[in-house]
């Protein structure tokens, strides 16, 4: 494993989010965490396989009041930079950031404690800030 960073909305200084920590890893080869998922249950983590999103491992901590998420990706693939370009993107556009605050705090008295509701009205605002933060991401040497 090399790059852990702190992800998703809680990561992003006054930004409306979940009590929800997620935590991106990255690695070389997506196999040798697939042998770690009975150490993750060990420690409180459930297994959920790409859980959506193509390479990708995704754990769960919490069950129903979920606390923490690990997605795990292959170094500098697609998704995390894709992931790593928004968070940054948001931490230094305020303004954007203050505007998807905005926009998930409606969603979310809308939403009806649907996930995929919830998804389904941040979709769009998201795949275009996304399509900005990552033509402009230089990831970390």
């Amino acid at each position: 494993m090399s790059l852990r960073e702190h992800e998703g909305s809680t990561s992003v200084q006054g930004l409306a989010a979940k009590p929800i920590i997620d935590i991106l890893i990255e690695v070389d080869d997506l196999a040798d965490i697939d042998k770690l998922n009975s150490a993750f249950l060990e420690i409180g983590y459930s297994a959920h396989g790409e859980n959506g999103i193509p390479e990708r491992r995704y754990f769960e901590k919490g069950g129903e009041d979920r606390t923490h998420q690990i997605h795990v990706f292959l170094r500098n693939s697609e998704n995390a930079i894709r992931h790593l370009a928004f968070r940054d993107y948001l931490r230094a556009h305020s303004e954007v950031a203050e505007q998807y605050a905005d926009l998930k705090k409606r969603i979310a008295t809308q939403c009806d404690h649907s996930i995929e509701k919830y998804c389904d009205g941040k979709h769009e605002f998201v795949q275009y800030h996304e399509k900005i933060a990552v033509s402009c991401y230089s990831p970390p040497a």
